[in-house]
């Protein structure tokens, strides 16, 4: 388990001020599958994964997941529900079990004069905005099968650590559509299956073709597409 020290938002703290926020944090044990928050959640706290791993996703009005992002401990989460006295724009969900420390927003807020802590909340904001322009561009420009080939090129290890249910909703697929895209690659011999799922990659300029090719969605506006499906006007 990781200590507030090893958060980059705490590591240039003096240790006086360490303990000063220890002393105002919660700690709390999750199961596997809970619920942190959920989207809509007023915001008290900003949370600090500490241990685990956690999902952030937004449900459509259709009622169907589109993850935002994913984290491993140490990480931060809430800092936009902080700043903005917004509720919380996501549902975090524990992937994992795991442990979070919870910060009172108002403890945040009073300590903002201290230089180096707005610094690394600024740095931890912008990183957030960042993966958040990935996804956009993500969802607004690639097909499945090029989401699927991008995956395998980045990280193939990750189909061999998670199970097809879990990539599919990193991925915004549903498992159908995951399995029959792998079905077709297996067909055309772009990827293959050892034994015990792990997957082997035979054709990288396939996938780089698959990428290039169907990089652009059949939708005349896809950002607005993209907005429709999570409910934005």
């Amino acid at each position: 388990m990781y200590s507030l020290s090893d958060i980059q938002l705490f590591s240039r703290l003096s240790p006086e001020y360490l303990e000063e926020v220890r002393q105002n944090a919660i700690i709390k044990n999750y199961a596997k599958e809970s619920i942190v928050f959920y989207e809509g959640d007023s915001g008290e706290y900003l949370y600090i994964l500490l241990s685990g791993t956690i999902k952030l996703y937004k449900t459509t009005p259709k009622n169907t997941q589109i993850q935002i992002n994913r984290f491993d401990a140490p990480a931060l989460v809430g800092e936009y529900a902080c700043f903005e006295s917004q509720p919380y724009p996501v549902t975090c969900e524990f992937v994992t079990e795991g442990k979070m420390a919870l910060v009172p927003f108002d403890y945040i807020l009073k300590n903002l004069e201290n230089k180096q802590f707005s610094l690394e909340l600024i740095k931890s904001l912008t990183s957030k905005i960042m993966v958040l322009s990935a996804l956009i561009h993500k969802e607004t420009i690639y097909s499945s099968e090029a989401k699927v080939a991008k995956l395998l090129i980045e990280n193939v290890e990750i189909f061999t650590k998670l199970k097809y249910n879990e990539i599919a909703s990193i991925l915004n697929l549903t498992p159908e559509t995951l399995s029959r895209i792998f079905k077709k690659f297996k067909k055309e011999q772009i990827v293959k299956i050892k034994t015990g799922e792990h997957i082997k990659i035979l054709n990288y300029e396939a996938l780089t073709e698959i990428i290039d090719s169907n990089k652009v969605k059949n939708c005349t506006d896809c950002l607005a597409h993209f907005k429709a499906q999570l409910g934005i006007k």
